[in-house]
């Protein structure tokens, strides 16, 4: 039967409007200039509902990517950072607004990134077929799905690898997905992505990422390059002068009045201290440290006016132990970070070669004290101490850097920590007449305190090391320590190290022995020469509201000759407020 024209023209028509219809679904780009995609965060199945949003502004040949953080509060130094990628050219920037105003970018090329594979999978992902990808970022998995129906390019994490189509989905490791949630398509040339025209300072990668993010962290220099010694000519300015450093005890401790951030309870503070020998070729002790003044008396009356200006333990060895334990009316020293010189390093790297040993620079030590956080805020006494007889002594920097817990300021109620300084046995006056930790020997260090209400989570900050540099003396035999609550033992253990050897490259100046070793080799009682000494942190949850006593017994070794013993034991305790 023949059909006649009209029918067949129809027929024809249709045909040609459902070939367009199929032309503009998958060739979208004739049709979009750009596309806003949102996407959300997927944990093990979970979809993250809190924090920021990954969005994703697509075009032909160039994308733009940023985190939404709209709907948060952020503190004021979070920086604002976008990343754009030109297909064409094949390149990448990363660009970063920090909180001072200032802009950098990082620029580089794709082949800095993974390198993508197109496996032959597919799935549909918000109505379009999308191919997948793979690559591999540091051992980390990566699976990237990417459509090419809407003509337009882009990821939004471009760290990943950049293939060449539109990204809707990432998953990292089979468990961290970043999925798109949502697509808006425009037909608007002006929605089109763009570099902007000002990209700041152009930097290298590593110190991009660098201040990025350390425009998050409060940096407080204590000191920098100072110089702890003996014997040279000391002028301190007035006694209560801010942000000057002041040289006590013959010059061997530093302190200076400092003004420190006021924080958050989320934030973490760590200590950063750097030492080098400027003339001293030994192993000393060294303690970073903090002078409370919240009481009547305070070691600044020490330092100032003398060591017999504050409280002192009367011992049945007949000795005066100088500031060493808490009184209603006097709070010790807190040790921040109690560390060890090693054998002259810096000071004797070109006066002493050993076959394949190579000296390091300096010394350094960090340590996390965030469970000292409350004492660490407002205007505070930090002080070093380095115990030696020598005019050139030592060179010492210290920093104090605060880490904030989130970006964003929250509303939810944080517990306050609490500390009580308790006991301090390290004489940092050693060259001024201050005891040293010899009062074992006939002693136990006994120490009266109060727990107010409303405290809880007690833990005992506790810091040990032994000390008597010969065979025989506790630094070099095993030696327990001892802690009682109201003559109840709640812990025992031994203070030792046996990893010194690992610090050999710091120590130029250490006696090298027949058989091998050198002295930095051998172990010690809780302390290496080039270490700092760990807190050990003593639980006392079960600890009620009220008075108690601490006391610590260490079984001190004998004297011989003029060689005796001594222990250097500090304790601060710690808690948070319900």
């Amino acid at each position: 039967m023949e059909i006649p024209n009209r029918i067949m023209t129809k027929k024809i028509t249709i045909g040609l409007f459902l070939l367009a219809c199929w032309s503009y679904s998958s060739l979208g780009a004739s049709r979009h200039e750009a596309a806003k995609i949102v996407y959300k965060t997927v944990v093990n199945g979970r979809t993250m509902e809190r924090g920021s949003r990954p969005v994703l502004m697509a075009g032909e040949s160039f994308s733009a990517s940023w985190s939404d953080k709209s709907g948060m509060k952020l503190i004021p130094q979070s920086p604002e950072e976008k990343e754009f990628i030109d297909f064409l050219a094949q390149k990448t920037w990363q660009v970063a607004r920090l909180a001072d105003g200032s802009v950098i970018n990082y620029e580089t090329t794709f082949s800095s990134y993974p390198e993508v594979t197109v496996t032959g999978e597919t799935a549909e992902i918000l109505g379009y077929r999308c191919t997948k990808a793979t690559s591999v970022l540091r051992s980390n998995h990566i699976d990237i799905w990417f459509t090419r129906e809407t003509g337009l390019r882009g990821t939004p994490q471009m760290a990943y690898g950049i293939p060449d189509g539109l990204v809707l989905k990432i998953v990292r490791n089979g468990n961290y997905e970043i999925v798109a949630d949502s697509i808006l398509l425009s037909k608007k040339r002006d929605d089109r992505p763009a570099l902007p025209a000002a990209l700041g300072e152009k930097v290298e990668l590593p110190l991009y990422r660098h201040r990025v993010t350390e425009s998050f962290v409060t940096t407080v220099d204590i000191f920098t390059d100072e110089q702890i010694s003996w014997g040279n000519p000391i002028e301190n300015p007035a006694p209560e002068t801010p942000a000057v450093t002041f040289r006590y005890a013959g010059g061997t401790v530093i302190l200076k009045k400092v003004q420190l951030p006021e924080v958050t309870p989320d934030y973490q503070v760590f200590a950063e201290v750097t030492q080098y020998s400027n003339g001293d070729a030994y192993d000393r002790t060294g303690s970073a440290f903090l002078v409370p003044t919240d009481k009547k008396q305070s070691f600044l009356d020490a330092l100032r006016n003398g060591i017999d200006q504050v409280p002192a333990v009367k011992a049945r060895n007949g000795k005066n132990y100088q500031g060493v334990a808490a009184t209603p009316d006097f709070s010790p020293v807190v040790e921040l970070v109690r560390f060890f010189t090693p054998f002259g390093v810096r000071g004797y790297n070109d006066k002493v070669e050993v076959y394949g040993q190579k000296w390091e620079d300096a010394a350094y030590y960090k340590q996390e004290l965030t469970d000292l956080l409350p004492l660490l805020q407002g205007e505070a006494w930090l002080g070093v101490f380095i115990g030696n007889y020598d005019k050139g002594g030592h060179k010492v920097s210290w920093q104090l850097k605060y880490y904030p817990g989130s970006q964003q300021i929250t509303d939810e109620k944080e517990n306050q920590k609490w500390t009580l300084p308790l006991f301090n046995t390290l004489n940092i006056m050693e060259m001024a007449g201050q005891e040293y930790g010899t009062l074992f020997g006939t002693d136990s260090l006994t120490v009266a305190f109060e727990v107010p209400a409303g405290v809880k989570n007690l833990t005992l900050r506790y810091l040990t090391t032994g000390h008597g540099g010969w065979g025989g003396g506790d630094e070099f035999n095993q030696k327990v320590n001892k802690i009682f609550i109201d003559d109840q033992l709640v812990y025992s253990f031994v203070p030792w190290r046996s990893d010194c050897g690992a610090f050999r490259k710091y120590n130029p100046s250490s006696g090298n022995f027949w058989n091998g070793l050198s002295s930095s080799d051998y172990s010690r009682s809780g302390w290496c020469p080039g270490s700092a000494t760990d807190p050990v942190y003593i639980p006392l949850e079960n600890l009620s509201p009220g008075k108690h006593l601490l006391k610590v017994a260490i079984p001190l070794g004998q004297s011989e000759g003029d060689s005796f013993s001594a222990w250097n034991i500090s304790g601060v305790l710690t808690g948070e407020f319900e």
